[in-house]
């Protein structure tokens, strides 16, 4: 059904098709222009088939990129700004501990960023962090280093927010409404189970479904959708890993994919910890089950946690499921169609990009009304994977 906001028209300015968080900001930032923009969403809302739904994301300054890490000030003002916008609560501070050994070089990176950012932390040896955190266990000896401005993002409560924001700036969302046909031009059509509409310009932010989207465009991306396993483990002790025991969230830099977790909380007794990968699928199929021989990533948690967090009951309590879009190097994409350059994409953010979505909304939204970008965009562009080839048209 259509939400509240303009009338149903057939002319925008920009259509933005797919409302998670990284197209809701974007359309948030563009009705914020005062440019008429229509948001789709193919499923009714809210839903929990994509890769925004669910209670919580972290937030941090802490990145081993610096084209990341340089990003996130802005993301944390936009952020404030949007808590201030929708009078709610949208982000709690907890810190964050990095866990690695001292050699490794993604340490050592996170390590050099939150100097370079002015981010206050501190430095832990194997035994000061047992000290400070008994709740963790270093059981290869690792360090740590601490980003204290990081915390929990309230994710659903955030994306009603951005969404809200956008309606109240005279937004149309359109919701349990599907895009089946493309047809780029000056102006780009697009037609949906329900209508046809057309707009100068026109955001592809659909995350798992983006190559279907693309293909008919002649674009196909190396993008991997994966089901990712959203665990919740049972304390021992009620509340030893919890926010009031000021427990954080951390970030274990393991081989091959990192193990993150954040303090109980949203289940009471329970602590949220994933493995940082998942499994192939089908974002048609994702509640199929999987087979036995699938499920290697519950038995990475379960050995990490008998062996990191002993308070924990290394069996998961609670099993919930979400969507990755992968890209190969876990960079996003934020670029023009190479051939239809009023057609802008925003995908691949690989299980990262929650926290930054305000300010890849903001970016999404410049390309789409032909600024020049606030920041470089080399990391970005689609020109730096392989040709692959092109679908027939």
């Amino acid at each position: 059904m259509a939400a509240a906001g303009k009338p149903y028209s057939s002319l925008y300015d920009t259509i933005v098709v797919g409302a998670g968080i990284q197209g809701s900001f974007t359309a948030y930032h563009l009705a914020q222009r005062g440019r008429e923009t229509l948001l789709l969403e193919q499923f009714p809302l809210p839903h929990s088939r994509g890769s925004s739904h669910g209670q919580s994301r972290i937030i941090r300054h802490a990145y081993p990129q610096e084209h990341y890490a340089q990003m996130m000030a802005e993301s944390y003002r936009l952020w404030e700004q949007l808590e201030a916008e929708a009078g709610v609560s949208l982000y709690r501070q907890t810190g964050l501990l990095v866990l690695g050994a001292n050699t490794n070089p993604e340490f050592q990176r996170c390590c050099r960023t939150l100097v370079k950012h002015d981010v206050p932390g501190e430095l832990f040896t194997t035994e000061s962090l047992h000290r400070r955190f008994p709740g963790i266990r270093p059981y290869h000896g690792e360090v740590g280093v601490s980003d204290h401005t990081a915390g929990v993002l309230s994710a659903d409560r955030a994306l009603w927010a951005v969404q809200d924001g956008f309606r109240r700036c005279g937004g149309a969302l359109h919701d349990g409404e599907k895009v089946t046909d493309i047809k780029p031009g000056v102006v780009v059509t697009v037609t949906t189970s329900r209508g046809v509409y057309q707009a100068k310009s026109l955001v592809i932010t659909a995350g798992p479904w983006a190559n279907k989207l693309l293909a008919p465009l002649g674009l196909l991306l190396p993008f991997q959708t994966l089901r990712i396993k959203v665990c919740y483990w049972k304390e021992k002790v009620p509340g030893a890993y919890g926010v009031s025991a000021n427990f954080p969230c951390f970030l274990a830099l393991c081989a091959p994919h990192h193990i993150y977790g954040l303090p109980s909380n949203e289940y009471p007794g329970l602590v949220k910890i994933c493995y940082h990968s998942g499994r192939l699928a089908d974002p048609e199929e994702r509640d199929r089950p999987a087979e036995a021989s699938a499920l290697p990533d519950i038995q990475i948690l379960q050995d990490f946690i008998s062996k990191y967090l002993p308070g924990l009951v290394p069996e998961p309590a609670v099993v919930e499921h979400c969507m990755y879009t992968n890209t190969p190097d876990e960079d996003f994409v934020l670029d023009r169609h190479p051939k239809f350059r009023n057609i802008i994409i925003g995908a691949g953010f690989s299980g990262h990009g929650f926290k930054l979505a305000p300010v890849v909304g903001k970016l999404l939204c410049q390309l789409s009304v032909g600024e020049e970008p606030s920041y470089a965009m080399e990391p970005f562009r689609i020109h730096r994977f392989p040709a692959l080839p092109a679908p027939a048209l």
